[in-house]
């Protein structure tokens, strides 16, 4: 018992030293400039001159940005010593760690488009470091559904416009209005507002009533959907806001391993509760061990001898 203690207490100093180096200034502007770094060897990569006269520089550069990618992730990893299921809970971490361990997975590690790919991908994790670009990646991911919704009512109008366009300037004007493609290619280069003028000028040409249609769509899909869109990207920045500060505010009470404290779950609260637990009956029965031998010279007394302290709970 007294092992899992000293074993519990070890891992939980490795947590804490490996916490502060992630948490210093420091260690994120190291990580974020071997991130800039690669992304500066990825373009030079592209220019085949260079790439061929510093292949070494390029190579051993290479090297580094892996060592020191690797390095960075076993500190983090050794930040959650203490409770690595919190280090998987965290999507960003499992990002992370995909995308450096995908350095050394043979089949990976062979193929050059992949490799390129996935160290294109390292660009990505300034996000980490970076809480505001974080919270916009975020909010890109929560708008998604509503963005979906929003391109499935965006192409009902188009479709209905368009067939409305053929039907009514297909004789007049084939070049942009003869097919349902044409139709809908015109309509959606109007939504942007580019050649409306124009468009106007050539629909009143052909009947007065097509400023009604003109002016109908553009209400509909230049205004009304684009509004639409700016408030399904707001909510989903204060969405991304909100559960931004919840996980930091989990993150930092998970540092502080207090039992009862609402950032630990109940298995974490039961384990230190059963880690304190063995601790008191060590020191139980180190007292009875010292005891023993005091009890065993003494004189014998009348009376009943005295009753053995138990500790509540199974042994």
């Amino acid at each position: 018992m007294s092992d899992l203690i000293g074993t519990y207490s070890g891992r939980a100093r490795l947590a804490a030293r490996c916490r502060d180096v992630c948490e210093a200034p420091a260690f994120s502007l190291a990580v974020i400039s071997v991130i800039l770094l690669n992304a500066v060897l990825l373009g030079v990569e592209t220019y085949s001159g260079l790439s061929q006269e510093y292949a070494v520089l390029l190579h051993s550069a290479e090297r580094f940005c892996v060592a020191a990618f690797s390095m960075e992730m076993l500190i983090r990893l050794g930040a959650y010593a203490d409770r690595p299921k919190a280090f998987f809970r965290d999507p960003w971490n499992v990002f992370d760690l995909l995308v450096v361990s995908s350095a050394f997975i043979p089949f990976l590690r062979e193929n050059t488009t992949l490799l390129r790919l996935l160290r294109l991908a390292r660009v990505l994790r300034t996000a980490q470091f970076m809480p505001q670009l974080r919270v916009l990646l975020v909010a890109v991911g929560r708008c998604l559904p509503g963005t979906v919704s929003f391109l499935f009512v965006g192409a009902l109008i188009l479709y209905v416009y368009a067939m409305i366009g053929w039907i009514c300037f297909a004789g007049h004007d084939p070049a942009h209005y003869g097919s349902l493609g044409r139709a809908g290619l015109t309509l959606f280069l109007l939504m942007t507002l580019e050649g409306l003028g124009d468009a106007v000028h050539a629909g009143l040409a052909v009947s007065p009533f097509s400023i009604l249609y003109y002016a109908s769509y553009v209400l509909l899909a230049s205004f009304v959907l684009v509004n639409v869109l700016i408030g399904v990207v707001l909510n989903a920045l204060e969405e991304a806001r909100e559960m931004e500060e919840e996980a930091k505010r989990a993150e930092e009470a998970a540092a502080r391993p207090s039992a009862g404290d609402p950032g630990r779950t109940a298995t974490e609260d039961a384990d230190d509760l059963r880690l304190r637990i063995a601790a008191v009956r060590s020191a139980l029965d180190d007292m009875e061990a010292r005891l023993a031998p005091a009890n065993a010279a003494s004189p014998a007394t009348t009376g009943p001898p005295p009753a053995r302290v138990v500790s509540v709970g199974a042994r």
